[in-house]
């Protein structure tokens, strides 16, 4: 049996201040697994909410029992000692069956040196050789985040027994609202199910120019929607897309997905909006021409679907992805790769410089 071992985690001291501690972990028990961890994604839109202290469990307590927030009761305080849910690891110690020292892993542990996972709780992804261990990052959960809104989509067009996943897009003409790495993901899904065409819209020329590598029509986001209305036809005066994929953390981006949308069109929102949505104006589109928004947050599938369909399955659908467009994920959304010890100097430069990024990574100790 292996030692006792030292690992170091990145967390959010206080605001504005990321910083590095460390704690003491023992042996694996029976049935569980000790991973070394490859690289770590930041995924920014959620965890600079706890950097920049507007992450509403800060400043409110989850009621899980009655579904609500009750303001007034932070469920967090700060320091915030661990962020993070986008995983790639090495096993180097196995007493589950199923696993063995050298197996390469897509899982969620938060960015540290290492963890002991026990697998009947924790969902482990294996990764097929063929795979860049640093695209693992995307299987525990930005994959399956992104594959969630297919899925709600296909619910939404087709019902609980949609024929296949991406059912609901094939043939279908797309746009995705945010050339995020959520956005990318949900526009190569849909890509791969044979959507007609897929458009992405983002502000950023940056993000543009790679959404357009990766074989997706870029634009800005007035653009698109005028863009959907002019050329996606129905018939008289029924223009735009049935679905739009919005992945901002933006209410005008929100709106924006409205305006693009056919009469009793459908918004798959993948955005989490911790500033309020001010710019969205229900009483225009969303009121005349009779939508609908629907909330596809990886919590949960689909009503219906849960029974065919769980968070290990929308894993797998990232790694067949991943496998067949791996080598342009790993070039066009992978844009820094950091050492760990460095994280926390890169995060006061990201904050105060504000340079162009998709992915950052979170590299392990060799």
């Amino acid at each position: 049996m292996s030692e006792w071992r030292h690992i170091r985690s990145l967390g959010v001291e206080r605001p504005g201040e990321a910083y590095l501690h460390g704690y003491d972990e023992g042996p694996p028990g029976d049935g569980q697994v000790r991973l070394d961890m490859l690289y770590t994604g930041f995924s920014a839109g959620t965890e600079l909410t706890f950097v920049k202290n507007t992450n509403p469990y800060l400043h409110a307590r989850w009621d899980a029992g009655r579904g609500v927030f009750v303001h007034g009761e932070p469920q967090q305080h700060y320091p915030v000692p661990f962020l993070g849910y986008m995983e790639s690891a090495r096993v180097v110690e196995s007493r589950a069956w199923d696993y063995a020292p050298g197996d390469t892993i897509g899982t969620v542990f938060g960015h540290k040196t290492g963890h002991t996972a026990d697998p009947f709780h924790d969902v482990l992804t294996k990764l097929p050789p063929a795979i860049d261990p640093i695209l693992g990052i995307y299987v525990g959960q930005m994959g399956p985040i992104a594959a969630n809104g297919i899925l709600h989509a296909d619910a939404e067009m087709l019902g609980p027994t949609a024929p296949f996943f991406g059912a609901s897009v094939k043939d279908r003409p797309v746009l995705v609202i945010g050339a995020g790495v959520v956005g990318l993901f949900v526009a190569l899904f849909a890509q791969r199910a044979g959507a007609s065409e897929v458009v992405i819209a983002d502000p950023s020329e940056f993000r543009r120019t790679r959404a357009a590598c990766l074989g997706l029509v870029p634009m800005v986001e007035a653009d698109a929607w005028a863009y959907a209305k002019s050329r996606w036809h129905h018939g008289g005066d029924d223009r735009g897309a049935d679905l739009v994929f919005q992945t901002r953390a933006d209410s005008a981006s929100l709106h924006a997905a409205m305006q693009a949308l056919r009469p009793q069109g459908t918004v798959i929102d993948l955005a989490f909006y911790q500033g309020g949505t001010d710019r969205l104006r229900l009483g225009e589109e969303f009121h005349h021409n009779g939508l609908n928004l629907r909330c596809a947050q990886i919590n949960r599938v689909p009503r219906g679907m849960a029974t065919a369909w769980d968070k290990r399955r929308l894993a797998n659908e990232t790694v067949a992805l991943l496998a067949a467009r791996g080598d342009a994920i790993r070039a066009q959304l992978i844009t820094h790769v950091v050492p760990i010890e460095d994280a926390p100097d890169f995060l006061r430069h990201l904050i105060a410089d504000r340079p162009e990024f998709l992915q950052i990574v979170f590299k392990g100790v060799d």
